[in-house]
């Protein structure tokens, strides 16, 4: 029983009444109990209070609880908190512990929990382990952590999780939380408290409340929340990296406390000090900052009692002198000194902060080193420090790792570097990355296949790149992120515009088909991979194309360094396709914007080469990457859509180029129309010619990767001399713009003979037709299935399926095969008389596809070429509209046709009055003679169910023809207003929208129309069918290739020419990304974030200034109080017998009147 209480309560804290009796009773024998053990006189039961925890009228989300007794292991509590609570798992867990009494905390410590704590802990994703009650330092870390959820988005405040660990009898209102089945959730309703309890704190995001059988008393939990640490700092984070680190932060305190930070000390964990916040931190302040630190050896690993047996007398001395100092009213003193001297000898885990000298700017920083400064050595080899440097990595504070690690005093070596790589690659630290790369480590040895896989395997499994891996190998999941599987899923997204990736590492030929690449690979994975221990042949793109597949923008940035403009543009294509496949917006927008990015990099780096050599740049846009697998960067620009990178004026000066081929740019149309129809005039000075040879620009065209064939090809090399006819022959046919000019005058031609042939000379079927214009006409479309069937099959290296799927993909070449389907199909049916007015039939709505196969021609026209593209979207927007038009169409029309036919199971005439009647309604077409009953006519109709049947005309219904005038009155309202206003808006959107960047789209549009008309020979149909037979002699038969294929070639660029090319590129991206930062410094937000830093400098400068010059009074007060006294002492000795002196003492002439005055005051005073 406590015996201040009169024998009322237990020394527990509880009333004697509620014990039970065998706590009360005698049952320890003839022992005499006269101290209360927790372990001994108490009992566990299973708990009886868990759940979730509702602060009645906070507004807050729910918090987990649980009552747990004093020796549950932290091995059953920690999974519980992270498993089944779902708390994240901590980079840090930071252990506030301190004064939880009524006492005032003082100003400064608070700003330092607000400012520092809260802002260290959600930069690193920390946890802070607090007392959980709404009084002393608990109170001011929930205020804390509340104002900063206040303050931040949702992301942040999931990064900052405060979890109170609280003795369960000093909670107010406890009753409540109990129910054996659990509270899913429990209200808790903050009131006024008494003198032993506490509420609970509603920033708490989890409570475990420790109960050790004792009521309204604090340390019960001291002992759980110690184990609880230790464990925790036994444990990896969510990377697996590191153990996770565990700091103790001590704030004021009482006596007691000592001995809680003599048992973390014991176990290795570091503790932060804020000196000057209350008696316990001051004392520890003063122990390690005013004591020889050459007493005790701050590595000494010797036993406690050891090590005080080896401490002098002195030093025990000035501890114990110190202990009585700030515990005077303590009992136990020796117990004291003796903890103190403990705490001396793991001093180096120690780190004392002064707050209120250093400020609350400093603590996040100062928190993150003290745990980096517990372990450090006096050492220069970095591998003493990789533990700290995987800390740095793992709290992503690359300003610590600048500052403590990569400060000039350590040797780092690649080896020491290689984890702690990998580890920044995976989390996505883009900043660490960079920092090892500036550090010793080398990327060219540091990326191996292996590793490659090892990255692509640590994908997010909710990731969009991630599932796409496992789809491929559906049948085999434990080869997601294989080399084989990569290459796959990025075949699939760029398609066609490259080769394979990784195809020479697995020794695999990329013209081998699906299946049998597929069964080598199976064959490599089934065998030793060799390739894994290769190094990859360029680590920067492999690394580059890792971040954007994970849509990383600042990771990809920082890997986008070889070849610059074919690499953006690669990311762009990479990241639209992704686009199309996720599903998620907000990821799908993120994609969307990190691909124009890059868009509007590459465009800024290639106007940047263009400015500065024009020749270069046009060299970078047709040569052909071995990194990139032999593509472009016109190809690629092509299957990214990039229209603003085609808008640039170098890639337009290039097609211009190709366009006109020899001739000068400005020659007029009529001109060329002139000299196709009497080529003799291209001798003469009608147009005029560059002074380069032809073959010059044929190389550099060619280059695109298009296949041009022409008529007239001579076998002469590129380095032959024509002769001048033969020569500026070549120069005017071979140009793209002739030949396009040659085929629309040819189409118009085609178009006015296919009219004349359907309207005019169209012969029944055979024997008596067709005519010999129709058999013209025939020819002629034969020709052109000709053309179509080389564009399909005969062009480029891909495989036969690869090609036609390439040629579907384009909608003009669509239309071009529906055109001749249909052409074909009415050619069979007009031959026979049965199908003859049918294949006739079919003959004209050919005709209509033949002729709107026109409108591609006008892309070339600046002025109409968007138009096209206006128009396309129009017709989008209407199949829209005619959706909402079809179902208020049905919904009026058989409401219509019910109210006015009672029975008409005529199935022609119930479509016509359905769908077509009120279509012409809203054109103005209505009979009004139908509807309305005093306008009806007399007619010869029936009710008669059978007469209909047999076709009898029905009686209209007059019994609600007044529902029918509404409902029409409702339906024109409704499609002639809303609807049709509706489609205007749609078009007028699109329009604008279009026209906006009308010259964007039309430049793409011609770099088409240039790759269609350049691929193609210079003769137009029908006379291509030369070309055609040309072409199969010479490159089919007599096996002759081409000499377009050998400039190809030749510009695929190896050795120092690639080097040179890839270097001057380089420096071109170095200076536009130097003159985009040197503008983004001297942007207004940058300089607002300026003069922002120089004020909040000149404040605390400011603010040191007021604290020296109160310093300074104080210090002037003090001088004068010794002047004073110095001058009584000197005025005494003068006048005593003691000292004699040959002279009188000094006087400074300033202050001599003021000394005199001093004299006689003390002479007077002396005197009475």
């Amino acid at each position: 029983e406590d015996a201040f209480s009169n024998g009322a309560l237990c020394q527990c804290g509880g009333e004697r009444e509620t014990h039970d009796s065998v706590a009360t009773g005698d049952y320890f024998g003839a022992a005499i109990v006269t101290k209360w053990d927790s372990r001994q006189h108490s009992s566990e039961y299973p708990t009886d209070a868990f759940g979730e925890l509702e602060f009645s009228g906070a507004g807050y989300r729910h918090s987990y609880f649980l009552r747990l007794s004093c020796d549950t292991s932290p091995q059953i509590i920690y999974p519980l908190m992270t498993t089944h609570w779902g708390l994240p798992s901590p980079n840090l867990v930071v252990s506030v512990v301190g004064d939880e009494g009524h006492e005032k905390i003082k100003p400064w410590v608070k700003d330092i929990l607000r400012k520092g704590l809260v802002r260290a802990a959600q930069s690193t994703g920390a946890w802070i382990l607090t007392g959980g009650l709404r009084e002393g330092v608990s109170r001011c870390v929930g205020d804390a952590v509340r104002d900063h959820k206040a303050a931040t988005s949702a992301v942040s405040q999931n990064k900052v999780v405060a979890i109170g660990v609280a003795p369960w009898g000093r909670v107010y209102n406890r009753q409540q939380l109990v129910n054996a089945q659990g509270s899913f959730p429990a209200r808790y309703y903050v009131q006024n408290t008494t003198k032993d309890t506490c509420c609970l704190d509603n920033s708490c995001q989890a409570f475990l409340l420790v109960d050790n059988g004792s009521v309204g008393k604090r340390g019960g939990e001291t002992a759980f929340q110690a184990n609880l640490e230790d464990y925790i700092s036994h444990q990896r984070t969510g990377s697996g990296s590191i153990e996770i680190p565990v700091l103790c932060m001590l704030i004021s305190g009482e006596a007691s406390m000592l001995e809680r930070l003599d048992t973390s000390l014991k176990k290795g964990t570091p503790w932060l000090v804020l000196a000057g916040s209350g008696p316990a931190a001051d004392f520890i302040g003063d122990l390690l900052g005013d004591l020889s630190a050459g007493i005790l050896s701050p590595t000494s690993l010797v036993a406690d009692a050891e090590a005080i047996m080896g401490v002098s007398v002195e030093f025990c001395d000035r501890v114990r002198e110190k202990v009585r100092k700030y515990f005077s009213a303590e009992a136990g003193l020796e117990k004291l000194v003796d903890t103190a001297l403990s705490i001396y000898q793991r001093r180096d885990l120690i780190t004392i902060f002064k707050g209120k000298q250093e400020g609350p700017d400093d603590f996040d920083t100062v928190l993150l080193k003290a745990l980096v400064r517990a372990s450090k050595r006096v050492s220069s080899k970095a591998s003493e420090y990789i533990e700290e440097l995987r800390l740095a990595v793992a709290w992503n504070r690359v300003d610590i790792a600048k500052a403590e690690l990569f400060n000039g005093e350590i040797q780092w070596k690649y080896d020491d570097l290689e984890e702690s790589m990998t580890d920044a690659l995976i989390n996505n630290k883009p900043q660490f990355v960079r920092l090892f790369c500036e550090n010793g480590l080398n990327i060219l040895n540091y990326l191996t296949n292996e590793r490659l896989e090892t990255l692509y395997r640590s994908l997010s499994d909710s990731s969009l790149a991630y599932i796409l891996l496992q789809r491929r190998l559906s049948d085999r999941k434990s080869l997601v992120g294989s080399l084989p599987s990569v290459s796959r899923l990025l075949q699939d997204l760029l398609g066609d515009v490259c080769e394979p990736f990784y195809y020479q590492a697995l020794r695999l030929d990329p013209r081998m088909g699906s299946r049998r690449t597929l069964k080598q690979v199976n064959r490599i994975l089934q065998e030793e991979c060799t390739y894994r221990n290769q190094r990859c042949p360029s680590p920067w793109a492999a690394l580059f194309i890792w971040a954007v597949l994970q849509n990383r923008a600042e990771m990809a940035i920082f890997f986008w360094e070889k070849e610059p403009v074919l690499g953006a543009l690669g990311a762009c294509t990479i990241l639209r396709e992704l686009s199309k496949l996720e599903s998620e917006t907000e990821t799908k927008l993120a994609m969307k914007q990190l691909a124009q990015r890059f868009e509007n990099l590459a465009n800024d780096v290639f106007g940047e080469c263009y400015q500065s050599t024009e020749s270069h740049s046009f060299t970078l846009l047709i040569r052909k990457s071995l990194v990139w697998g032999g593509a472009t960067c016109l190809q690629m620009a092509t299957a990214a859509d990039a229209r603003l990178f085609f808008s640039n004026d170098g890639v337009q000066s290039l097609l211009s180029q190709i366009w006109w081929g020899d001739m000068e740019r400005n020659t007029e149309v009529w001109k060329l129309i002139l000299a196709f129809f009497m080529p003799p005039l291209i001798y003469t000075n009608l147009i005029k010619f560059r002074s380069v040879l032809s073959c010059l620009c044929r190389a550099v065209s060619v280059v695109l990767g298009f296949v041009a064939t022409v008529i007239f090809d001579l076998n002469f090399g590129t380095n032959s001399k024509r002769p001048f006819i033969v020569s500026r022959w070549r120069q005017f046919w071979y140009a793209p713009v002739t030949s396009f000019l040659g085929n629309v005058l040819m189409y118009f031609l085609f178009l006015c003979l296919f009219a004349y042939v359907l309207l005019v000379d169209f012969k029944p079927p055979p024997p008596e037709g067709p005519s010999f214009l129709e058999f013209v006409l025939y020819f002629w479309v034969f020709t052109l299935v000709c053309e179509e069937i080389r564009q399909t099959f005969f062009g480029g290296s891909l495989f036969l399926f690869q090609r036609i799927k390439k040629y579907i993909q384009d909608n003009w070449n669509k239309c071009d095969l529906t055109a001749i389907l249909l052409f074909l199909l009415a050619l069979m049916c007009r031959i026979f008389p049965s199908s003859f007015n049918f294949g006739r039939a079919l003959m004209a709505i050919d005709y209509m596809v033949f002729t709107l196969r026109l409108i591609h021609i006008f892309a070339i026209n600046k002025q109409l070429g968007p138009k096209i593209i206006i128009l396309g979207k129009m017709v989008k927007d209407v199949f829209f509209f005619l959706f909402f038009l079809g179902v208020w169409l049905m919904a009026y029309g058989v409401a219509h046709q019910a109210l006015l036919y009672s029975y008409d199971p005529r199935p022609n005439w119930i479509f016509r009055r359905v769908y077509y009647r009120p279509y012409l309604h809203i054109f103005g077409q209505i009979p009004i003679n139908e509807m309305d009953a005093d306008k009806l006519q007399e007619s010869d109709c029936t009710y008669n169910h059978t007469e209909i049947e047999a076709g009898a005309e029905p009686c209209l219904s007059t019994y609600a023809n007044w529902i029918v005038v509404i409902l029409l009155v409702i339906y024109l309202l409704f499609t002639n207003i809303v609807l049709v206003n509706l489609l205007i808006a749609m078009f007028s959107y699109t329009f604008s929208k279009v026209q906006e960047h009308s010259d964007i789209y039309w430049k793409f549009q011609r770099y088409n129309l240039i790759v269609e008309y350049h691929s193609r020979p210079c003769l137009a149909p029908p006379f291509i069918i030369f070309s055609h037979l040309h072409i199969l002699i010479k490159r089919h038969i007599r096996q002759i290739p081409s000499v377009k294929s050998q400039h190809f070639g030749e510009k695929s660029l190896k050795g120092r020419k690639a080097s040179c090319l890839n270097t001057w590129e380089a420096v071109q991206k170095e200076n536009l990304l130097s003159a985009q930062n040197k503008k983004l410094r001297e942007s207004d937000t940058a300089r607002l974030q300026r003069t922002s830093v120089k004020v909040d400098s000149v404040l605390k400068q400011m603010a040191e200034i007021r604290d020296h010059d109160r310093r300074l009074r104080v210090l002037e007060t003090q001088l004068d109080y010794c002047c004073s006294a110095l001058s009584w002492m000197t005025e005494a000795l003068s006048q005593s017998n003691v000292v004699s002196t040959s002279r009188p003492p000094p006087l400074h002439k300033g202050d001599m009147k003021e000394l005199k005055c001093h004299g006689c005051l003390l002479q007077i005073l002396h005197m009475q």
